[in-house]
């Protein structure tokens, strides 16, 4: 369907201009120049949902074109300018075009679903043109666009730029989060030089404050759901399957993950529906359900009813005070809400998941396997490199661009996977990190203690799941208190006043429907997102007032 209506529309541009004039003659939809003019309460950037923006849509209160322009516009005046958050690396110099094409569409024939004529960020390393903040693949030629990307365009979303990141997922080296070479040094909206966290930081800091509606990240360890934690976001971390890595530059075959970062459970729900689904160039994806559900029916006020949860205390050991005591006070709104709350739950095998090092073996093994065949797939690089080795010592010839002293030198996690072999050892690594992970980790607490989903401050909830392979969700829990000492810009901060944090879900595998049941239920019971805002000049100005009809 979708093919034949793109078809149409080359030929039907000329009689659209006829349509729209004499549709506005007839009353039907009003241009969005005409509604501007009755003084229509538009939806706030900063905070609309993908619904509100919808709605707006299809009422013909502004068109795709009017929100490209705008979210252009909001990334203007913070991305390189005023607190120069560098949160998008680039801007899709087709968004225009596209936006016009989706609103011709939509005129002519319906929304395709949720996310037509919607702008969606995307993290740098997910493919499309070129890919990845380094220098050493500018300019690099994909063979095709990403899985994930892909499913967004045919779903109607606008490609609205690419977002920076911790180059190459903060997997280089020993490197502050929200580093990459071409984007520079990201920080946070909510602490003034403040640490965004990473490796998705761009796409953590757009979100947040409104620069897209919402945008894309990838996990292998913490790299959606810490942005999200630190950038008052909910993130949902997939089943690693759930969502196709073809197309990604990857760190871990066995870890990595495509999720969504939205302002709401609901946004993070819709993007998830639509990027969900098998693709036969990622054979993990086929080990998923046949079908994939529509998590938006996740979405119920109710969700916690009935439900056991538990908290796996130990993990708690080295978290902010002020992050558990909000924390234990959240327990009893979950109690309130008609959930069993199991507190201590703790791990069997804690002490052994907190000693192995298998997970380095696995992904430092995984990375060079993996970014070696990566870059054999590229049409074309202009730098000429052909795989790790050739990265090292790129980044060593362009040292003024990538390993700038004092604070982005190092590589050595590079170094230590190149000198990496698939061996026993690898494979031993990956069968206990199963084990501790999964099997006696997560599916074993949740088995030994009868419950539903683990419950933890986010900031402590990814490496369990990441050696498992299993999904969490964070939504907003609160913000550090105002007096709170400003740490030292090294280049970032570690930790300010009002510096975002999170509650996380965590399950088994395939279980983000409950997941999101249970967030969202929270969520709508809390509202904390809205507590508090970002500092006064990270918060962009533009408004679809200042671009509609204009």
């Amino acid at each position: 369907m979708a093919l034949g209506r793109r078809a149409l529309l080359g030929a039907l541009t000329v009689f659209v201009v006829v349509l729209g004039l004499t549709s506005a003659s007839r009353g039907n939809a009003p241009a969005p120049q005409a509604v501007a003019s009755n003084a229509i309460k538009f939806p706030d950037l900063y905070e609309a949902s993908i619904s509100e923006l919808q709605n707006g849509l299809e009422k013909g209160h502004f068109s795709s074109v009017d929100l490209v322009k705008a979210y252009f516009a909001r990334i203007e005046e913070v991305n390189l300018q005023g607190p120069t958050l560098r949160a998008v690396i680039e801007t899709n110099p087709n968004a225009l075009k596209q936006a016009a094409e989706l609103d011709l569409e939509r005129r002519l024939f319906r929304a395709r679903g949720p996310l037509h004529g919607i702008p969606i960020l995307l993290k740098d390393n997910i493919a499309t043109l070129h890919s990845e903040g380094s220098f050493a693949l500018l300019g690099s030629v994909v063979p095709r666009d990403a899985h994930v990307a892909a499913k967004l365009r045919a779903a109607g979303a606008i490609i609205l730029g690419k977002a920076n990141l911790s180059e190459w997922a903060h997997f280089r080296g020993s490197v502050p989060s929200g580093f990459s070479g071409r984007g520079g040094q990201a920080t946070s909206p909510y602490v003034p030089l403040g640490d965004p966290s990473g490796s998705s930081s761009g796409s953590g800091i757009g979100t947040a404050i409104g620069l897209a509606a919402a945008a894309l990240g990838t996990e292998t360890d913490g790299s959606i759901i810490s942005p999200s934690n630190m950038n008052n976001l909910v993130g949902i971390k997939p089943t690693v399957g759930l969502t196709s890595r073809a197309g990604v530059i990857p760190i871990s075959a066995h870890q990595d993950t495509v999720g969504p970062m939205a302002r709401s459970v609901a946004d993070a729900a819709i993007v998830l529906s639509v990027i969900a689904g098998r693709d036969p160039r990622d054979n993990f994806t086929l080990a998923q359900p046949p079908v994939v559900p529509d998590y938006t029916k996740a979405l119920r006020v109710d969700g916690l009813k009935g439900v056991r949860l538990g908290v796996p205390r130990k993990f708690f050991t080295r978290t902010n005070p002020n992050i558990v005591a909000a924390f234990n006070a959240s327990l009893d709104t979950i109690r309130r809400l008609g959930a069993t709350v199991v507190d201590p739950a703790d791990f069997p095998d804690f002490a052994e998941l907190e000693a192995s090092r298998n997970e380095s073996i696995v992904t430092q093994t995984d990375f060079k396997v993996g970014i070696n065949q990566y870059i054999s797939e590229l049409l074309d690089v202009p730098t000429g490199v052909k795989n790790l080795a050739d990265l090292i010592a790129f980044n060593i010839a362009h040292a003024d661009e990538e390993l700038i002293p004092p604070f982005y030198t190092d590589q050595s996690e590079f170094i230590s996977s190149e000198n990496t072999t698939v061996n026993q050892a690898f494979f031993d690594a990956v069968a206990a990190d199963e084990d501790l992970g999964a099997t006696r980790g997560i599916d074993g607490t949740l088995q030994a203690f009868k419950l539903d989903a683990l419950l933890l401050p986010s900031a402590v909830a990814p490496g369990p799941a990441a050696i498992a392979g299993f999904p969490i969700i964070t939504v907003p829990l609160g913000f550090l208190p105002p007096n709170t000492t400003l740490a030292p810009a090294q280049p970032t901060r570690s930790s300010g006043p009002n510096q975002p944090f999170g509650i996380a879900f965590m399950g088994s595998a395939f279980s983000e429907f409950d997941l999101i049941k249970f967030a969202f239920a929270y969520e709508q019971a809390t509202h904390n997102r809205l507590k508090q805002l970002a500092f006064p000049e990270a918060i962009p100005k533009t408004q679809l007032a200042d671009v509609v009809g204009k």
